[in-house]
């Protein structure tokens, strides 16, 4: 799609703003943009890099993110992504893995860039250059990283003579083991070709003025696909450094945004705030807000749609981008519960043998890859063949529970990784979890199984309270009773236990194996 770039947005409409950290108020214009991220491609033509080569960035959400990304990928290079949460060795372990050569930095992250810049040597020795970016005034130099601002006050603002398109590998979260880079399809070519792997474009087409708002980590595919959609038609992007409930909710109101991204949590988050707070802030700007990631408990989204309005859209995919489903708002109503029907190939529902199961049974979720789309990922062929059905191969599937109704609505039930088996019986803690959310002393829950003599395995609920003074005897009580009423005693949970936060990662997931360390049930997952 011709002219779809921001270098061309920023000779139309130079001053008009690209990008807007909310809660610390910067703002890229589309000029900036441009010139930054041409900085950012003879940078990397200077240090050697050539069409393919890899840098890393463990950036947080600003506007040198945007820049280092465009900057990359308008010089052929490939962007491996970064959580910020990531320690010293996970982050050496994907730098090595995916063979990158640059990295960048931000430097208010803390340990984990400060130890990957002091000890480039030893910890990724492939890197021959790190820089680092002071987001704001006074966040400081790091040892071992040269300064991002004054590497590209040297370059000339000017393209490379060869533009060519390079994109960006993203890592699987690693909720339920060691990440794996996901190696998507994507050809190089001139920089303002669209792939359709950036995201669904048309969507946000429809808005103009173009005001979008995903306040996600940009290292997750969903907050970056929202930007490179935005940055691709003219539009602004705005996000957050940190999600700030309330923070939301103003920056909808100031900027007036149209389209929305959002995960299930932070609806949670939305609906506990004070009646007054929620009213405070005109959300009629909003033509569409759109959630995924995780599964989204139904009378969670039932609050959203009575306060929004029927402007909830969810859609189901994965990175490994194989296949997904899509709902409206009305048809979720009709359907509740469901993720939708596909988008994409077929959905097919098999037992563990692969065996095709009929409408209303659970099993594994498997999409039939349209157009030789496969899995690929990078350095582990044992991965892809596993998550490949045994009879055919292009049936692809990446780990979670589901069923499909007579009129092909999904519905999922959990990942398969997750699965509680206490007695020989087979239990699903997203339910549990969708009962205890909606308790009105509740914040955040997780459900595991832990190791039990006479069971195998028993439920535990690990459970977040509103007001943390609550939490004892008397919320556990409330929370059995709550648990009586609405699930069945097989799955009710044995054992509870309050803590102050849960390990959810940035994209909204729990990190449930973190949880399974801490309480004595950790598995491998290869």
């Amino acid at each position: 799609m011709p002219g779809h770039h921001p270098s061309h947005h920023a000779q139309t409409t130079p001053d008009a703003a690209a990008l807007v950290v909310a809660d610390t108020g910067e703002t890229l214009t589309y000029r900036a943009l441009d010139e930054g991220s041409n900085r950012v491609a003879q940078l990397l033509r200077s240090l050697g890099l050539k069409p393919g080569d890899r840098i890393a960035v463990m950036l947080r959400n600003s506007p040198e993110f945007a820049m280092v990304y465009w900057g990359a990928t308008r010089c052929g290079c490939f962007v491996t992504l970064l959580s910020t949460h990531l320690k010293p060795a996970e982050a050496a372990y994907i730098i090595g893995d995916a063979e990158v050569r640059v990295l960048f930095l931000s430097a208010s992250i803390g340990e984990t860039p400060r130890a990957l810049a002091q000890d480039r040597e030893s910890l990724v020795p492939g890197v021959t250059q790190v820089f680092h970016a002071g987001d704001l005034a006074g966040e400081g130099a790091m040892a071992g990283a040269r300064s991002l601002a004054e590497a590209l006050a040297e370059q000339p603002a000017e393209p490379v003579p060869d533009e060519i398109s390079g994109f960006h590998m993203i890592y699987s979260s690693g909720t339920t083991g060691r990440p794996k880079g996901i190696v998507l399809p994507f050809t190089p070519g001139p920089i303002d070709e669209f792939n359709a792997l950036e995201g669904v474009l048309p969507m946000y087409r429809q808005l103009d003025p173009l005001v979008s708002l995903n306040v996600g980590p940009l290292y997750h595919g969903a907050p970056l696909s929202g930007m490179i959609c935005a940055h691709r038609l003219g539009g602004t992007f705005v996000t957050q450094r940190k999600f700030d409930a309330e923070g939301v909710l103003a920056a909808i109101d100031r900027y007036e945004v149209g389209i929305a991204q959002f995960v299930p949590t932070m609806f949670v988050r939305f609906l506990a705030l004070p009646d007054e707070v929620r009213s405070a802030y005109d959300m009629s700007s909003l033509r569409m807000a759109i959630h995924a990631a995780a599964p989204c408990p139904v009378e969670i989204k039932r609050r959203m749609i009575e306060w929004w309005g029927p402007i909830l859209f969810e859609y189901y995919g994965s990175t490994e981008g194989v296949g997904a489903t899509a709902i409206t708002s009305q048809e979720w109503l009709a359907h509740p519960g469901s993720v939708g029907r596909t988008s994409l190939g077929p959905i097919h529902i098999c037992d563990e043998t692969g065996r095709e199961l009929p409408p209303g049974e659970a099993g594994v979720v498997y999409f039939e890859a349209p157009g030789g789309r496969r899995v690929n990922y990078l350095n582990d062929a044992a991965k892809t063949r596993g998550a490949t059905h045994p009879d055919h191969d292009d049936w692809f599937a990446v780990g979670d529970i589901g069923r499909l109704d007579e009129e092909g609505y999904l519905y999922l039930t959990d990942r398969k990784d997750f699965m509680i088996i206490s007695g020989g019986v087979n239990i699903y803690p997203q339910a549990i979890e969708d009962c205890l959310i909606v308790h009105p002393q509740v914040l955040d829950v997780a459900v595991l199984g832990v190791s039990d003599p006479e069971y195998g395995e028993k439920v535990k609920a690990v459970v977040q309270p509103k007001d943390w003074a609550e939490a004892g005897p008397a919320l556990e009580a409330s929370l059995r009773d709550w648990c009586a009423a609405n699930i069945s005693a097989v799955t009710a949970p044995r054992e509870y236990e309050f803590v102050p936060e849960l390990p959810r990662l940035p994209s909204g997931k729990l990190a449930k194996h973190e949880l399974r360390k801490l309480y004595g049930n950790s598995v491998a997952v290869v």
